[in-house]
């Protein structure tokens, strides 16, 4: 019979492997997170942990799954304990402790209300992906349509939504004479503290003037900027990890050394000191999510739609193909960086080819379908917002508008060998309504920029916008990605 990771176990580990430097029994619930999938899993869980090492046992973690049962069923059995790998063609395996409790929403949401409630929670953090904000992405507010947040306003004791467990849970707070937590979204959103704190609010308002009054007034809701790649956890993976280990791990983590985290200071129930794991704490930190939402999620993107396209699995074989990593140089210093403000005391020369670099890892395998997912979400803050920029000061945007015209060849759901593409977006069902059949570029673009949800209302009567995104689309239809980027650098699509 195999051996798994547990508390039982955890002695049994090689010397080498980095392990729980505390009392995992005396752990105390501060934080409940919302979303508990790898990302977190690779990130804030890991710097939550050094915390906890350090004396501080204040900080263990509720996990909550709002969708699947997946990470509670793997981790459970082992405690909540997990590997985390960081590679970069050698090494080093940490086992993480900060999460204790897993909560599967759907199957107990009072379960996790209750935990949400508790008074020694102090702080609800989420990943839960730019979808999971029930937000329009164009204009970031509250989407009062959303299916999840009709069911949560009818049924503000069994919600669904992320935003319907946050409110309710406050409600709670609130008639128990409970201090209110602090709400810390860490997902890729701009201005992601302040659209949290929008929806939240709006939300509150729908339930009772007075009540969003109180939310407006009580909830604080720091921004933050986050950054590591993690791909898709693998059975290769798993199986190099059992065997390093001397035991199974249900579900590791596999990411890169580099990890940060740029947060605002403004927690009035307390916080982790995560600036001993290498947290920066900034009074705003707008310029730091700017910088990276534009330069590697907009390249990310980028990068997953036009290498998906021209056949190729993961974001090193793109960047290895000849063009790509010529188009991302060429993305990230002439279209991006003339958008962004000055940060003083970072070289962003030095960032873009440490961006260039991560991209090469050979022994991550990111691949470029689990970017691609979500396209009508991410496309406002990773691209349409630097087009915007870049409209206003005249200046032109071939490669933009190419990531752009690429993620609407992508979201049609045929590749250039005529086969079917998985498409993962919550507008999918809407998209292929409106495309179905449509062959040309020009009808394309119009029944794409017809989404105002994407592109809201100012792009599209932009002409310069629709002509470059045309062209753009016309090439990829015509030559495929894989010669249209090659050809870019000389004929300006």
């Amino acid at each position: 019979m195999a051996r798994y990771l547990s508390d039982r176990t955890l002695g049994e580990l090689p010397a080498t492997v980095i392990r729980p430097a505390y009392d995992r029994a005396a752990l105390a619930p501060g934080i409940v997170h919302l979303g508990i999938g790898a990302f977190h899993r690779a990130h804030q869980a890991v710097y939550t942990d050094t915390v906890l090492a350090s004396g501080d046992l204040r900080w263990g973690i509720i996990g909550a799954s709002l969708r699947s049962a997946d990470t509670r069923d793997a981790l459970a059995p082992q405690d909540g304990l997990y590997t985390v790998a960081a590679r970069d063609g050698a090494g080093q395996l940490r086992v993480i402790g900060s999460s204790g409790g897993l909560l599967v929403a759907p199957e107990n949401p009072e379960a996790l209300l209750a935990a949400m409630a508790r008074p020694e929670v102090k702080l609800v953090s989420l990943t839960v992906t730019e979808k999971g904000y029930c937000h329009a992405p164009a204009s970031g507010t509250l989407d009062e349509t959303h299916p999840d947040i009709s069911h949560d306003l009818a049924e503000p004791g069994l919600p669904r939504s992320a935003i319907g467990f946050i409110v309710e849970s406050i409600a709670r707070r609130r008639a128990a004479g409970h201090a209110p937590f602090t709400l810390l979204s860490c997902d890729n959103l701009p201005a992601n503290g302040r659209t949290l704190k929008s929806v939240v609010t709006r939300f509150a308002e729908l339930r009772d003037p007075d009540f969003g009054r109180y939310v407006a007034d009580e909830i604080a809701c720091p921004s933050t900027m986050v950054d590591r790649i993690v791909p898709a956890t693998t059975d290769a993976d798993r199986a190099a990890i059992a065997e390093s280990l001397g035991m199974e791990d249900a579900w590791p983590v596999v990411t890169e050394p580099f990890s940060q985290w740029v947060i605002e200071d403004n927690f009035p129930a307390g916080r982790p000191e995560w600036e001993q794991a290498g947290a920066t704490f900034v009074k705003d930190v707008g310029a730091y999510e700017l910088m990276k939402l534009r330069l590697l999620n907009g390249s990310h993107s980028t990068l997953a739609y036009l290498g998906y396209l021209a056949g190729h699995e993961t974001v090193a074989a793109t960047i290895a193909a000849p063009g790509f990593a010529e188009l991302i140089r060429d993305l990230m210093d002439e279209e991006v960086s003339p958008t962004l403000p000055h940060l003083p005391g970072l070289d962003l020369a030095a960032y873009r080819a440490d961006l260039l670099a991560r991209f090469r890892n050979p022994a991550l395998r990111h691949r470029t379908w689990q970017i691609a997912m979500d396209g009508s979400q991410k496309l406002p803050q990773r691209l349409l917002n630097t087009i915007r920029d870049r409209q206003r000061a005249g200046a032109p945007f071939p490669r933009l508008a190419l990531g752009v015209a690429a993620w609407m060849r992508y979201a049609t759901g045929i590749d250039e060998k005529g086969a079917s593409i998985d498409v993962r977006d919550p507008l999918a069902g809407t998209i292929k309504s409106r495309v179905q059949g449509i062959t040309s570029a020009s009808e394309l673009t119009a029944a794409f920029l017809g989404l105002e949800q994407v592109f809201g209302t100012d792009l599209p009567a932009i002409p310069q916008f629709r002509a470059a995104v045309e062209a753009a689309l016309t090439s990829l239809l015509r030559d495929g990605a894989g010669t249209t980027v090659q050809h870019l650098r000389t004929s300006q699509v």
